[in-house]
C-alpha cells in the first residue's frame, strides 16, 4: 500500500466528519480549512486561491467527494514527500476531525482504551483495512490485530468467543467499521480483568510495530521485576480456551534491560535504547528517545554477527555495513539470537526491495484470504455442480422410472393385445373350423344331390332309350306306310271312318308332347339351379380353401378332397350338357300313323298323317 493510499484513508474519514447532514457533500468553506490544515501537516506550500480557481464554474453549493478528489489529487497529494512530514500529526488531525462526530468513549470513565489508544488503534485499523469504500476490516484481521495486542500482553485471545460476536455483530461489506472495532475493544469483552495500563502499553507497541515499522525494541528498566497483568490465564466463562497464536513474526522483545554498544573512538561501553526498523537500527540515550545518539543505515550488503564473549562482555553481536562495525552485548542468549534475528528479517526485505514487514506480511495475507475465497467459490462452485448433477441425476431416474413403468404398461398392453390376438386367432379358427364342417356337410350334400341328380339322369336315359326305341319303331311304320300307300286309295273310305280316332290319338299325342317338353324345361331350370348353387358352393369352398391354407397347412388333404369333388362336379355337368344334347336331338314330333289292313293276313295298321296330308296335296 502507497503512501497516497494511506493518506486518503485518513482524509476520507475527515472528509465524511464535515459532512453533516450525511448527502455525501460539504461546503466549501469547510473543505478551506481542511485543505490548509493538510497543507499545514504535510509540509506543503499552502496555495489560498487554488480551491477557489478549481471551483470557479461551480455554484456555490456544497462539493462532493468525487468534485474534491481531482483538487485534492492536484494541490496536495501530487506535492507530498515521503519523510518531509510526520505522518502521525497528519493522522492525529484527521482522527481529531472524525472522533468528535463519531467516536464516544464512556463518559463514566470505564472504557478499557484511552483517547490516545483509541487513536492508535484507527491507525491501525487503517492500515489493516481494506482498500475499499466505506472502510471495513475483514474478521480475519481483526482477530490478527486483536491476537498481536494480546501477544503483547501475555495474554490468550479467546478466538471461539470472538468468532461468535463477530456473527452476532452486523457487519457491512463483509467485516467491521472502525467504530464498531473501537466499542468492541471498549467493552472489555476480550480483555476483562487487564488494567488500562496494560493495554495502553500493548497497544503502543503493537502501533509501534505495525505504523511505524519497528522491528525490534528493548524495554527499559522501570518493567525490571514488574509482572505484567498479561501473565495470569484468562477468565474465559462459557467457552473452552482456544490454543495460543502462532507467531507470524519476530515481535517485540520480552527481555529486559538496554543493550550496549561500544564507542567507535574511545572505544567504551555505553547502555543505549535501540530501535530497529526495515531501513535503519536507531539508538536513543534513553527510552523516552528525547536524544537520538546515531543511527545505523541497513542495506542488502550488510550482516550481522555473533562473536565470542570478551572484554568482561557477553552475549556479543556485531553489525557490520560498507563502512563500519557495530558491536553490541545483549543481556542474555535469547534477547541477542532475538535481535540477530530482527536485524537479520530487516536485512532481508532491504534485499527484497520491500520497505515494510507488515504491509509485505499484510498483502500475503489479504492474496491467502483470496486464495480461500477462490477455493470458496471453487468449491461452492463444485458442490453447486455437484448438487446440478445430483439433481439431474434424480431426474434421470425420476424419468428412467417413468420410462420403466411407461414400458411396463406398454408390456401390459402388449400382452392384452397378443391375448386379445390370440383370442381373435381361436376364434377364427373356430370359426374357419365351423366353415369348413359346413362346407364339408355341403359337400356331403351335395354329393348326396348328385346321386339324385345321377339317378335322374339314369331314368332319363332309360327314357331317351324307350324313346329312341319308339322312333326305331316308328321308321319301321313309316317303312310300312310308304309301302302302304299302294293302297291308299283302298282305304280311303276307311281312313275317313278312323280320322276321328285319329285326331283323339293326336291330341293324345300333342298332349304328351306338351307334358315332355314341360318336363325337360323343369329339368333344364333344375340344371341351371343346380349348376348356380355348385358355383356358390365352389366360390365358398374356394374361400374356406384360402384361409385355410393361411390357418393350417396339413388341410392340403382336403383341399385335395374339395378339389376332387370339384373335378366330379364338372364331369357331371359335362355329362349333363352330353346328355341335354342327347336329348335335343331327340325331342322331335312323333306322329301318329294311320290302320291299315294287310291283305292275306287280316292285319289293319295306321297311315301316318302325312300320308293322309300328301294325298290332300295330291
Amino acid at each position: 500500500m502507497d503512501l497516497r493510499a494511506e493518506l486518503l484513508k485518513s482524509i476520507w474519514y475527515a472528509f465524511t466528519a464535515l459532512d453533516v447532514e450525511k448527502s455525501g457533500k460539504v461546503s466549501k468553506s469547510q473543505l478551506k480549512v481542511l485543505s490548509h490544515n493538510l497543507y499545514t501537516v504535510l509540509c506543503i506550500p499552502h496555495d489560498p486561491v487554488a480551491l477557489e480557481e478549481h471551483f470557479r464554474d461551480d455554484d456555490d453549493g456544497p462539493v462532493s467527494s468525487q468534485g474534491y478528489m481531482p483538487y485534492l489529487n492536484k494541490y496536495i497529494l501530487d506535492k507530498v514527500e515521503e519523510g518531509a512530514f510526520v505522518k502521525e500529526h497528519f493522522d492525529e488531525l484527521c482522527w481529531t476531525l472524525t472522533a468528535k462526530k463519531n467516536y464516544k468513549a464512556d463518559r463514566n470513565g470505564n472504557s478499557v482504551v484511552s483517547h490516545q489508544d483509541a487513536f492508535k488503534l484507527w491507525c491501525l485499523f487503517n492500515f489493516l483495512s481494506e482498500d475499499k469504500y466505506p472502510l471495513v476490516m475483514v474478521p480475519d484481521e481483526v482477530e490478527y490485530l486483536l491476537k498481536k495486542i494480546c501477544t503483547a500482553m501475555n495474554v490468550e485471545l479467546n478466538s471461539c468467543e470472538l468468532e461468535d460476536y463477530l456473527c452476532q455483530e452486523p457487519q457491512g461489506q463483509g467485516g467491521l467499521t472502525v467504530w464498531q472495532f473501537l466499542d468492541m475493544v471498549n467493552s472489555g469483552r476480550f480483555l476483562r480483568g487487564i488494567e488500562q495500563e496494560a493495554v495502553s502499553m500493548a497497544v503502543e507497541e503493537v502501533y509501534q510495530e505495525v505504523i511505524e515499522d519497528v522491528l525490534k525494541q528493548a524495554r527499559g528498566p522501570h518493567v525490571l521485576g514488574h509482572k505484567p497483568w498479561g501473565t495470569r490465564s484468562p477468565r474465559v466463562l462459557g467457552h473452552k480456551p482456544c490454543p495460543a497464536p502462532i507467531p507470524v513474526l519476530i515481535s517485540v522483545s520480552r527481555a529486559q534491560g538496554y543493550l550496549w554498544k561500544k564507542g567507535q573512538l574511545r572505544r567504551n561501553w555505553s547502555e543505549r535504547w535501540f530501535m530497529l526498523k526495515p531501513s535503519v537500527l536507531s539508538y536513543y540515550l534513553s527510552e523516552e528517545r528525547k536524544e537520538k545518539k546515531g543511527s545505523i543505515a541497513l542495506d542488502k550488503h550488510c550482516c550481522v554477527e555473533v562473536l565470542p564473549d570478551r572484554d568482561g562482555k557477553r552475549c556479543l553481536f556485531c553489525v557490520k555495513t560498507s563502512s563500519r562495525t557495530y558491536e553490541m552485548s545483549a543481556s542474555d542468549t535469547r534477547q541477542r539470537q532475538e535481535w540477530t534475528l530482527a536485524i537479520q528479517t530487516a536485512i532481508r526485505l532491504q534485499a527484497e526491495g520491500k520497505r515494510s514487514l507488515h504491509k509485505d506480511l499484510k498483502q500475503k495475507r489479504r492474496e491467502q484470504r483470496e486464495q480461500r475465497e477462490q477455493r470458496k467459490a471453487a468449491k461452492e462452485e463444485e458442490l453447486q455442480r455437484l448438487k446440478q448433477l445430483q439433481e439431474e441425476k434424480e431426474r434421470k431416474l425420476q424419468e428412467l422410472e417413468l420410462l420403466k413403468e411407461a414400458q411396463r404398461q406398454a408390456e401390459i398392453l402388449l400382452q392384452e393385445e397378443e391375448q386379445r390376438r390370440r383370442q381373435q386367432h381361436e376364434e377364427m379358427q373356430r370359426t374357419l373350423e365351423v366353415q369348413l364342417r359346413e362346407a364339408e356337410q355341403a359337400r356331403a350334400s351335395m354329393q348326396a344331390e348328385m346321386v339324385l341328380k345321377e339317378a335322374e339322369a339314369e331314368r332319363q336315359r332309360r327314357r331317351i332309350l324307350e324313346l329312341e326305341d319308339m322312333q326305331h319303331r316308328l321308321q319301321e311304320a313309316l317303312q310300312q306306310e310308304v309301302k302302304a300307300r299302294q293302297d291308299e286309295e283302298a282305304v280311303r273310305y276307311a281312313q275317313a271312318r278312323l280320322l276321328a280316332e285319329e285326331e283323339e290319338k293326336l291330341k293324345q299325342l300333342m298332349k304328351l308332347k306338351e307334358e315332355q317338353e314341360e318336363y325337360i324345361i323343369k329339368t333344364q331350370r333344375e340344371k341351371q339351379v343346380l349348376k348356380q348353387e355348385m358355383e356358390n358352393k365352389n366360390k365358398c369352398l374356394e374361400e374356406a380353401q384360402k384361409q385355410l391354407e393361411e390357418v393350417r397347412v396339413n388341410r392340403q388333404r382336403v383341399d385335395q378332397d374339395v378339389m376332387a369333388a370339384q373335378q366330379k362336379l364338372r364331369q357331371a355337368s359335362t355329362n349333363v350338357k352330353h346328355w341335354n344334347v342327347q336329348m335335343s336331338r331327340l325331342m322331335h314330333p312323333i306322329g301318329p300313323g294311320d290302320k291299315r289292313t294287310v291283305s292275306g293276313g287280316g292285319f289293319t295298321g295306321y297311315q301316318p298323317l302325312l300320308s293322309r296330308q300328301d294325298s290332300s296335296f295330291r
